[in-house]
């Protein structure tokens, strides 16, 4: 790990309110705003709810309410439900995303597509070959990637990282048929927008970064290089399977409800993590965890992984 005189500008915390947050998200949390502290970074708590139809308004209260439980700080960003959709909601920055997909459509870096889900299952997409016409109704909007670019990641422990867009997110979407963009770009343009510098999260989003580098290329955005990423190892249940904002056994809402108090919540994510001690905040958690992992570091990330 980098010395901590290295210091950043600005990380941030970026839920997804789809779900009550869980034990999984807590960790990332908790490891985000232990290593702002230590490089004297601020902390933006920034809400992805750009997928309106999921977005519903009770999982907004739920990461308020869950990050005030458990005590963790943000420094940039709104307090209540209310502020944030005055002012924070990713609909305010719409002409943003727009412009962004407006560079690429004009630079010829976007196919059409009209497959299903259901026929990506079963057979590979052809519509780059079929030139399908950008404004065709229930139409998404494709990069056109480059399947063997050497991509250039700046990792937190020193190192930089050169491998090739995986095969999971060739071509990926970054308008959606609903018209709406879609995650890779919005998190792409509001990492660049509020001065990221730093950006933690699980090592399900190793392809996530790959990708937004890619797209990062493609808009010229050659600042995106400069962001500096730490991927940590996942949460998992019994069956060695991610947490997810489904598995309400593990939400906060739920062991809040039924008497955890923010001790036992954080022990048991060090418990989850073979860390059978006594953890009573998120100092104290992070301390744990990052020191656990300097002591047992990950395998090296092959650029697989799932997208959220």
């Amino acid at each position: 790990m980098p010395d901590q005189s290295v210091r950043f500008n600005k990380t941030r915390i970026a839920p997804t309110p789809s779900g009550f947050l869980h034990l999984g998200n807590i960790l990332s949390f908790a490891l985000t705003v232990a290593l702002a502290k230590q490089h004297g970074a601020k902390i933006l708590l920034r809400i992805d709810d750009i997928d309106q139809a999921r977005a519903d308004e009770k999982y907004i209260q739920d990461i308020f309410d869950t990050l005030n439980f458990l005590e963790i700080p943000w420094d940039e960003g709104p307090r209540n439900v209310e502020e944030f959709k005055n002012t924070y909601s990713q609909i305010h920055r719409l002409e943003l995303y727009a412009e962004a997909n407006k560079q690429l459509r004009n630079n010829g870096f976007l196919f059409a597509c009209t497959c299903s889900r259901k026929q990506l299952e079963k057979e590979t997409c052809t519509c780059f070959n079929r030139k399908i016409p950008l404004d065709t109704k229930d139409a998404a909007w494709r990069l056109h990637t480059h399947n063997n670019r050497e991509l250039t990641i700046g990792d937190y422990n020193g190192q930089t990282v050169a491998i090739n867009l995986p095969m999971d997110m060739q071509n990926f979407v970054v308008r959606k048929k609903d018209g709406f963009p879609a995650y890779q770009l919005t998190s792409v343009i509001d990492d660049l927008f509020y001065g990221i510098d730093l950006i933690v999260r699980g090592q399900d989003l190793w392809s996530s970064t790959l990708a937004q580098h890619e797209l990062a290329l493609a808009l010229g955005k050659n600042e995106f290089r400069d962001i500096t990423f730490y991927h940590h190892p996942l949460l998992t249940d019994e069956q060695n399977q991610k947490l997810s904002k489904s598995a309400g056994a593990t939400s906060v809402l739920y062991l809040r409800q039924n008497g955890k108090t923010q001790a036992q919540i954080y022990t048991m994510i060090a418990g989850m993590l073979g860390l059978h001690i006594a953890i009573s905040s998120w100092e104290q958690l992070a301390d744990a965890v990052l020191s656990f992992y300097k002591n047992n570091p990950a395998p090296t990330m092959s650029g697989t992984g799932s997208d959220i």
